[in-house]
């Protein structure tokens, strides 16, 4: 009987797989393309009236007044914007995406390796870039995202990946962009279903865990000091952290927790961190402005981490931070699939509190920054990669969240894929009399 249930699972599966389809890779930007007459979210806080872009070779090359900007358009591709918006693309750090399809499924996650200290793990070899998330993704104007490992206490190295391609090379944008520690946790909470609620006990074996870290990064530092040594794949992967060509990004929700792992890591000599925590990170807002640490945000659609928080922290989290001098991005937990509701995260955020033009750079310059991407993304400016869209109205509002063009590194990439298929099809079955 179970065999039969598997076998009638996986004939659904193909069958939907067979019947969807996703939209074919776009091509390599051709001629030289100009926007022109929409109001341009720059993504740092500033907005233009009425501006002109322009893109070539998929870098932007004039991010202008329209009415004063004094460029020849003879050659150019013209897209009328007027009375639309124009965003960067946005960027969801700390997903899954192209690394599980259905998690429930063992042999369709790739997410985490086994072992407990994997850093020599990379996500980008791993990456499926004939996922059915990145159209869904994309349609929303989320056109980045960071596909990382989990599990273990280093989960491995993330990289940033464009939400197009035939393949993984086609679809990485940064590889490596840093190595994912998951910090000890100082107790263990346990869920029972007899009250419905947590319980902690204290991790006995939480010093001997820190302990073995830290003397994982000793061994790790000292390695990179010797002149003649044997290549050692986890150590080797780990020199990044101290050259500063890679972040840690250290996830852990406990205040107490928070302190311990920067200090430990600064201690330890790694050049650039990123806390990628939740409620933790508000106690201890002060330490972290003055470390210029930045903090990756789950959803704000949650509830409270516990019983006696306010029954909206989730929603008004990202604002109280901002307020005391953190920098703050937005990130999606529990299903994959929810990724694509990034820019109504930010939406939220507005609602309780953030001024809109901040709460776009929680999703674009923000985000770009706590990768260490933003050379390159995050802002509407010259010399950057041309990945933006054109929405209808607010791209923070469900309602008007409506994209009519979108760029990925200045390629013209179809946006309607196979869920928008089903939607026109049915429209229409029952549109009929």
């Amino acid at each position: 009987m179970k065999k039969l249930n598997y076998i009638l699972v996986f004939a659904l599966m193909a069958s939907h797989w067979a019947m969807a389809q996703k939209p074919v890779p776009a091509p390599p930007q051709s001629k030289p393309i100009a926007i022109k007459g929409g109001t341009a979210h720059i993504g740092n806080g500033q907005v233009m009236e009425n501006a002109l872009i322009t893109f070539d070779k998929g870098k932007l090359t004039n991010v202008a007044d329209g009415n004063t900007a004094k460029i020849d358009l003879s050659g150019y591709e013209v897209i009328d914007a007027t009375g639309k918006q124009v965003y960067p693309g946005f960027i969801l750090p700390n997903s899954q995406v192209g690394l599980e399809e259905v998690s429930a499924i063992r042999a369709m996650s790739d997410s985490r390796e086994e072992g407990d200290m994997n850093p020599n793990v990379r996500s980008v070899i791993s990456y499926n870039a004939d996922s059915e998330y990145p159209p869904t993704f994309r349609f929303n104007g989320v056109l980045l995202a960071e596909s990382t490992p989990v599990g273990g206490t280093i989960s491995g190295s993330s990289s940033l990946m464009e939400m197009e391609g035939w393949n993984w090379e086609d679809a990485v944008h940064t590889p490596d962009i840093g190595i994912h520690l998951n910090w000890p946790s100082m107790v263990k909470r346990q869920f029972s279903f007899s009250t419905f609620s947590f319980t902690e006990t204290p991790n006995k074996e939480y010093d001997k865990e820190v302990y073995d870290l830290e003397h994982f990064f000793k061994d790790a530092m000292a390695y990179g000091n010797q002149a003649n040594k044997e290549v050692n794949l986890k150590l080797e992967a780990m020199q990044g952290l101290f050259d500063g060509t890679k972040r840690l990004f250290i996830h852990t929700n406990n205040p107490k927790e928070v302190i311990t792992s920067i200090r430990t890591a600064q201690r330890n000599g790694v050049k650039h961190i990123t806390l990628v925590s939740g409620e933790a990170a508000l106690p201890v807002a002060d330490f972290l402005k003055e470390n210029q640490i930045p903090v990756i945000l789950p959803s704000t659609h949650n509830l409270p981490d516990r019983v006696d928080e306010d029954v909206d922290m989730a929603y008004k989290l990202p604002y109280l931070l901002s307020q005391a001098g953190v920098m703050v991005s937005l990130s999606q937990d529990g299903s994959l699939h929810g990724g694509r509701n990034l820019a109504f995260f930010a939406g939220t955020a507005v609602a309780y509190g953030m001024g809109k033009e901040d709460a776009l750079k929680t999703i674009t310059s923000n985000t770009a920054k706590a990768l260490g991407v933003d050379k390159r993304v995050g802002t509407l400016e010259v010399g950057k990669d041309a990945t933006l869209f054109i929405s209808e109205g607010d791209a923070l509002d469900y309602r008007t969240n409506v994209l009519l063009h979108a760029f990925i590194s200045g390629k013209h990439i179809t946006l309607p894929g196979n869920q928008q298929e089903l939607y026109e099809r049915y429209s229409k079955k029952y549109g009929q009399k």
